[in-house]
């Protein structure tokens, strides 16, 4: 039976120009239906200055033109490429939830901004529920919800005003008053954006991106700044839009976040993937894990391991405790306990430890994963 997948991405590739000394991008108002809101002071329009009379033979701006010009091919001749992303691929498969991890830098932000279709690929395809988010963004929009980490926001807008003006823009949305009280925002429904807090702003753009009902949801960084009950409450809203068939793709810091919710983890590094499994497949292909167990001291370790696979390698230490290290499959865990149990030897508490999705992550990126 052929996979049906929510998103394809296949050789994706984007590149960056950035001039010497360039100032951070300009933030993007990413909601749909959204203006830009104002980035000055509200109140009495300033009076204008009086307009400068242009000089015959032409205006200041065209005096100078020449140099600007010559200033902007400079620029360009100094502009470093940045290649973000470099043949990127991955699947997700509808009604999964996939984390993408990756250190900054590694290219998961702008690869998930092309797949929003905020942003638009040099190179390689990408299929968001089976259509182009850049051409088809008008049929994807109402299907497809969007989390972001900041921005979209009228910061004197109050928290009820901005999730009842979202859902306006969809057929059938979900009831705005039970989604505030679901992700606990109904005692700040009347409170503006800016006077909430950062957990507060994070439900709210959570509750923003579910009040649609979208097939599939794109969520940055979702449980940042929350407490551990806003993260609870996050981590069971988006196993409950698994239940009901959503599809979720959400970037995150937290290790434990991925392994809890995730079905299938992707690693990004220098712009391409690295690894994608699930976390059980993540932790235990390629890796060693460790048998612990309990026991009288002085056991002939030696003998032990001339029973186990080529490979394995034990030792006691501390005393009546002991470890065999390599390859943990229920074939060395019959062996260890039968031989255990012709020497007469019960082991006691014994425990399987293998690698952690971190320990994982460490190893194909070198770096730690910085929140």
């Amino acid at each position: 039976m052929t996979e049906v997948l929510a998103v394809e991405v296949t050789e994706l590739v984007k590149t960056y120009r950035r001039a010497p000394g360039a100032g951070p991008a300009r933030p993007r108002y990413l909601r749909a239906g959204m203006p830009e809101p104002p980035t000055g002071p509200t109140g009495p329009a300033t009076p204008r200055r009086p307009a400068t009379p242009r000089r015959r033979g032409g205006s200041r701006a065209r005096e100078h033109a020449p140099d600007q010009a010559a200033k902007r091919d400079a620029d360009l001749r100094d502009a470093t490429e940045i290649r973000a992303v470099d043949g990127l691929s991955l699947s997700v498969s509808v009604g999964s939830v996939t984390a993408v991890l990756g250190p900054n830098g590694a290219g998961k932000t702008t690869t998930i901004e092309i797949c929003e279709g905020f942003r638009v690929a040099d190179g390689g395809e990408v299929r968001v529920l089976g259509l182009d988010p850049v051409r088809d963004a008008a049929a994807l929009r109402p299907r497809v919800g969007v989390m972001l980490q900041a921005g979209g926001m009228y910061p004197g807008a109050r928290a009820g005003e901005m999730l009842r003006l979202i859902a306006a823009h969809h057929a059938h949305p979900l009831d705005t008053g039970v989604l505030m009280e679901r992700l606990g925002l109904a005692e700040v429904a009347g409170t503006p954006f800016r006077r909430l807090s950062g957990g507060q702003q994070q439900r709210l753009s959570l509750a923003m991106a579910v009040v649609g009902r979208p097939e599939l949801l794109f969520l940055d960084e979702p449980t940042a700044g929350l407490d551990v009950q806003g993260r609870r409450d996050t981590w069971e809203l988006v196993e409950e839009l698994k239940l009901s068939g959503v599809t979720v793709v959400l970037t995150t810091h937290a290790m434990d976040e991925a392994e809890r919710l995730s079905d299938q983890v992707v690693i990004v590094n220098r712009g391409q993937v690295v690894a994608a499994g699930s976390p059980a497949e993540l932790t235990r292909g390629g890796a060693e894990g460790q048998l612990r167990f309990r026991a009288p001291t002085g056991l002939d370790v030696a003998r032990l391991l001339l029973a186990l696979p080529d490979g394995t390698t034990g030792w006691e230490g501390p005393p009546g405790h002991y470890l065999v290290q390599g390859t943990v499959d229920p074939q060395l865990l019959a062996a260890v306990t039968a031989w255990c149990a012709g020497n007469g030897v019960l082991a006691e508490d014994l425990r399987v430890e293998q690698r952690t999705l971190e320990d994982v992550f460490l190893d194909l990126t070198g770096t730690e994963l910085e929140p």
